[in-house]
């Protein structure tokens, strides 16, 4: 009994000690908690705000970085223009023909210029230069011209392009049969290949405009040198399949709408590898055409297009558009009123005069849309042989109405004159576009206040306009003719250009003078620059005098972009097609990138 009542009283001693051991802790835990825990949690608005300013101070400086980082941006990268895209210009008109052979509008031509390469070219200058040509060069007798082609080039099916290919073309369009449109310009004209890299031009009298005459695209013999020369206009590599050495290169032709107003054609076109003046930074190219500007109008708001060609003003619809990027490309050409000489009351001198000392060109001008030049003689200003000293009679609309006086233009109670009955009356032509219309009716408000009266006949359409010009059916025609680099303007002034049986009858005016041709004839058949100035002085004097014509202004081709066009720049052109002198270096695409320095 005794030890299991010493075994109970050792188990006792031993629980309570225990027992005391956890109360121990137990307060030693309650008085930790709240030492380390409740009394702290007093504090805890003080570490709050600790907090609070250590993660502001985290978000500044987070902050002052990105910021640092943006406006460094500039310095270190910039947006820049990068390679590749596809560029879609909508043209009005229809395509039927790409062959540059026969390439005449503007849908055609553009087509043709992608797709073929020339021996010449133009510079962003707007100066001759070599494309195909490596150099070219002409005989001290003016009549023998020798080019020589670049090495290695090559067509889009990997054929070598050759001095036989340039031979080719040149055959083609000297062929009666081909009824090429630059047949009459190229008659007795000898084109030789001397060896696979060298043509020779011989001609059967001089010509300084003659190395203007080599910008026309070159064709492949491999390919079309069995056709029948009847057959050549009606290839299907015309339209379907042609292979050219231009910047791009045809993959496919879509056609879409239902009726013939409807109808648009969608051409595909890639960039050329090896092209030989470096693969196009553009990677595809697509022409598509339209019947109506509203629909390319409509089209370009939609964004489906990068650009818009063929309008001649800005549409209402699209002045809005933010994005939208309006360049004005200033062509070699002329815009004027041509008076008709050898019929009506046109054919006296004085009343030709008389309507131009009526017109204020400077307030026709002020009225356009966009900045240009004046044209003030059949030469434009800069070109070789302009004078300032021999420019058409200036603005004096009192001096206007003296002449109509002394030559005996009597006005009348309606404010408008005549002379022995017969009535100072005659129909203005015009082609039927908002900017031509509205320039015709300031000029019969103008004539009709020296007494003049201009009665406005607007074509209906082009059909009938182009009849109107071949048929030269008009007494004043308001119109704008392609003058190009060189000033040799014969087929617009000699007189053998107003006869019926000339090829081309360019001679609106159906101006006759002697000294005018004798003038012309001689300024064409010099090549140095000095004498063909002088040579073309007596020209000037005459045509002066005797107001064939009223010079207004230099026109511009208008092309609408949607955004930055890298590499488009405005700069005088010489045709439509001169704004893809330098495509192959278009772009569109944009990246951030370091800045060269």
């Amino acid at each position: 009994m005794d030890k299991k009542r010493a075994f109970k009283l050792r188990f006792r001693r031993k629980l309570r000690l225990q027992k005391r051991q956890v109360e121990e802790l137990s307060a030693q835990a309650e008085q930790r908690l709240e030492n380390d825990f409740f009394k702290r949690l007093e504090r805890l608005g003080n570490v709050r705000r600790f907090v609070a300013t250590w993660v502001l101070l985290l978000v500044l400086l987070i902050g002052s970085v990105v910021a640092q980082t943006r406006s460094l941006n500039g310095y270190y990268q910039v947006m820049g223009p990068v390679l590749g895209g596809t560029y879609t210009e909508g043209v009005l008109g229809a395509f039927t023909n790409a062959n540059p052979v026969y390439a005449t509008d503007i849908v055609d031509t553009s087509v043709s210029r992608l797709l073929f390469s020339g021996l010449l070219t133009y510079n962003e200058q707007n100066e001759l230069t070599g494309d195909l040509a490596e150099w070219w060069s002409v005989d001290q007798n003016g009549t023998l011209y020798t080019v020589r082609l670049k090495p290695d080039l090559r067509w889009h099916d990997g054929r070598p392009l050759t001095a036989n290919d340039v031979a080719f073309t040149y055959q083609v369009i000297q062929n009666p049969d081909a009824r090429s449109p630059l047949y009459n310009s190229w008659q007795g004209i000898a084109v030789q290949a001397v060896d696979e890299r060298t043509i020779t031009f011989t001609l059967p009298n001089v010509l300084a405009s003659f190395p203007y005459s080599l910008t026309n695209g070159i064709v492949p013999k491999h390919i079309l040198g069995g056709a029948p020369m009847a057959d050549m206009r009606s290839v299907s590599f015309n339209s379907t399949r042609p292979i050219g050495s231009g910047p791009f290169q045809w993959q496919a032709i879509e056609l879409s709408g239902g009726s013939a107003d409807k109808r648009e054609e969608h051409i595909l076109l890639k960039a050329n590898a090896n092209y030989h003046m470096g693969k196009p930074k553009l990677a595809n190219f697509v022409v598509r055409t339209f019947r109506s500007t509203e629909s390319l109008t409509d089209s370009f708001k939609r964004q489906e297009l990068n650009a818009a060609v063929g309008l001649t003003s800005v549409p209402d619809e699209l002045k809005e558009n933010k994005g939208m990027q309006v360049h004005n490309l200033p062509l070699t050409a002329a815009v004027m009123t041509f008076f008709k000489t050898t019929e009506g009351v046109l054919s006296d001198v004085k009343v030709r005069q008389a309507l131009v000392q009526a017109v204020d060109t400077a307030a026709i001008i002020k009225n356009l849309d966009y900045a240009t030049r004046p044209v003030r003689s059949p030469l434009l200003i800069g070109q070789t042989g302009y004078n300032p000293t021999h420019m058409q009679l200036l603005y004096n609309p009192a001096a206007a109405a003296a002449l109509l006086d002394g030559a005996g233009w009597v006005m009348g109670k309606d404010g408008y004159r005549s002379r022995g009955g017969v009535p100072l009356t005659f129909r203005l032509s015009v082609h039927n576009s908002t900017e031509y219309v509205d320039i015709a009716k300031q000029l019969a408000n103008m004539w009709r206040a020296i007494g003049a009266k201009a009665e406005l006949e607007v074509a209906v359409d082009e059909a009938t306009f182009q009849a109107t010009l071949s048929n030269h059916s008009y007494q004043a025609l308001l119109y704008g003719i392609s003058i190009g680099v060189d000033p040799d303007v014969y087929v617009y002034w000699h007189s053998s250009q107003a006869d019926v049986r000339a090829p081309v009858r360019l001679n609106f005016s159906e101006y006759k003078s002697p000294v005018a041709d004798a003038a012309l004839e001689g300024g064409r058949t010099r090549l140095d620059p000095a004498l063909r100035v002088a040579k073309y002085q007596p020209f000037l004097q005459a045509w002066q005098g005797d107001a064939p014509a009223l010079g207004l202004y230099q026109p511009r081709f208008l092309y609408l972009s949607r955004g930055i066009v890298h590499g488009l720049n405005e700069r005088p052109i010489n045709t439509d097609a001169g704004r893809f002198t330098n495509v192959h270096n278009w772009q569109i695409r944009e990246a951030w990138q370091t800045p060269k320095r």
